[in-house]
C-alpha cells in the first residue's frame, strides 16, 4: 500500500524524508544539499516547500514529459537489453549543470511557481493512471528521468510499487547526489540506477553543477550498488572539462574497484546547451580512447556513444498524446484541493543567488 494519501485531484502531499525542527523550519533529507528551510521557502530543487512547518511536494503526480523507447536510449545496456520502457518527468532537480539539455523540464523553476501559485496547467496524473498507460503502450518498464528523480520520490515509489504489482520493472536516471536515507527508501521499488560520473573532480563538480564534493556522489552510487539495485553508470565527455584521458582513466578504474569489473560504462559524446553552447561537441576520438582505456584497465563492458549525450526530452510528443484522459482535463488548472499554496511559496530562491544562477532579489 501506498504511504502517500491518494486524491482524485492535485494537492501537495507531504514530502517522505523531513526533520522537523522546534522552530519551525523543516530539514529536506531527499538529496545530500538537506536544506533547511523557513515557512514559505523552498529548497535548491524548488518542488519542496515548508507549510507552516511541516515539509510538501509541490510535483506530485505533475507530468512534464513522456516517451516510449529503448532502454537502451537511457542508456542502459545489461537489464532486459531488448525491452522497452516508458519515460517519464517532472520539474526539479537538484543540480543547476551549466550544460544542461533540460531545462525547462529539468530545472522547471517557472513551471514550480505556477504550480505554488495555484497557476499550473501541466497534467496531473495519478500513480495508477501512468501505470495503466504503461500497459497500454505495451511496455516492460517505467524509467523516471528527465528531471532528477530523488526531488519527486514520493510519486515515484507510489508509481513503481503499482508497476511491479503489474509485472513491470523500474529505471532511475539520476546524478546519485541522494541521501542514504532516500536510496533505503527507494531500494525495494527500483530496479536499475543508471547514473552519472560526471568528473573525480570536486572542481568540476563545484562549476558545472554545481555541489561540493564528488565523493558525495560516488558513496550514493556504491551504496545503491550494496543495496542490490543493477549499476549502470554513464559520462558525458566536456571538452576541455573532464576530457583527459586520466582523468577518464581514473573514472573507468573507480568504477572497476566499487562496482566491479562486469559494471557497464557509457562514455557519452557532448553537444553544446546553456551556459557551455561555446564549447564544440566532443571529438568522437576522445569517446573512443576513453572508451579503449577503460577496456584496458579491465572493465568488461564498455560502450562509447558518438550519437546520445543525455536522456533528452527535446522532441517528444505531448504529455496528453500518451494518456487516456479527457484532454481538457489534462489542461486544467491545479490548485490544491487543501488550499495551501500561494505566493508564499515563491521563496527567496537564496540557493541559487549563492550559486550566482539568479541575478537580483529573485
Amino acid at each position: 500500500m501506498s504511504d502517500t494519501p491518494q486524491s482524485d485531484s492535485y494537492q501537495l502531499v507531504e514530502t517522505r524524508l523531513q526533520q522537523p525542527l522546534d522552530n519551525g523550519d523543516v530539514v529536506c533529507n531527499l538529496c545530500l544539499w538537506r536544506c533547511r528551510l523557513r515557512h514559505g521557502q523552498r529548497g535548491y530543487c524548488q518542488a519542496h516547500v515548508n507549510r507552516n512547518g511541516k515539509l510538501y511536494n509541490l510535483s506530485y503526480g505533475i507530468i512534464s514529459a513522456i516517451e516510449v523507447d529503448s532502454i537502451r536510449n537511457k542508456p542502459v545496456y545489461h537489464y532486459r537489453p531488448d525491452s522497452r520502457v516508458m519515460s517519464i518527468g517532472s520539474y526539479g532537480c537538484n543540480f543547476r549543470c551549466k550544460g544542461c539539455h533540460n531545462l525547462e523540464i529539468s530545472w522547471g523553476v517557472e513551471a514550480l511557481d505556477r504550480l505554488a501559485r495555484g497557476q499550473s496547467t501541466d497534467a496531473w496524473v495519478t500513480p495508477r493512471q501512468i501505470v495503466d498507460a504503461a500497459l497500454r503502450h505495451g511496455v516492460d518498464g517505467i524509467a523516471f528521468t528527465y528531471s532528477e528523480p530523488a526531488v519527486w520520490l514520493e510519486y515515484v515509489i507510489d508509481v513503481s510499487r503499482l508497476a511491479h504489482e503489474a509485472g513491470l520493472f523500474t529505471v532511475y536516471v539520476s546524478n546519485s547526489f541522494v541521501t542514504d536515507e532516500a536510496l533505503e527508501a527507494m531500494a525495494e521499488h527500483i530496479d536499475v540506477l543508471c547514473s552519472d560520473i560526471k568528473s573525480l573532480s570536486d572542481e568540476f563538480y563545484r562549476d558545472i553543477c554545481p555541489v561540493g564534493r564528488v565523493e558525495q556522489v560516488l558513496g550514493s552510487i556504491r551504496k545503491a550498488a550494496d543495496l542490490g539495485i543493477h549499476v549502470e553508470t554513464r559520462t558525458n565527455v566536456i571538452p576541455t572539462k573532464n576530457d583527459s584521458l586520466d582523468e577518464l582513466a581514473g573514472i573507468a578504474a573507480w568504477i572497476r574497484d566499487n562496482l566491479g569489473a562486469a559494471s557497464p560504462w557509457h562514455v557519452t559524446k557532448f553537444f553544446p546547451a546553456y551556459k557551455l553552447s561555446h564549447l564544440p561537441a566532443t571529438d568522437d576520438a576522445v569517446i573512443e580512447r576513453a572508451a579503449a582505456a577503460g577496456r584496458e584497465l579491465g572493465l568488461e563492458h564498455v560502450y562509447a556513444h558518438t550519437a546520445i549525450s543525455c536522456d533528452c526530452a527535446t522532441e517528444n510528443a505531448p504529455v496528453s498524446a500518451w494518456l487516456d484522459l479527457d484532454p481538457d482535463a489534462v489542461g486544467n488548472i491545479n490548485k490544491c484541493a487543501a488550499s495551501c499554496c500561494g505566493d508564499e511559496g515563491i521563496l527567496l530562491r537564496k540557493f541559487e543567488r549563492e550559486a550566482g544562477l539568479l541575478n537580483g532579489s529573485g
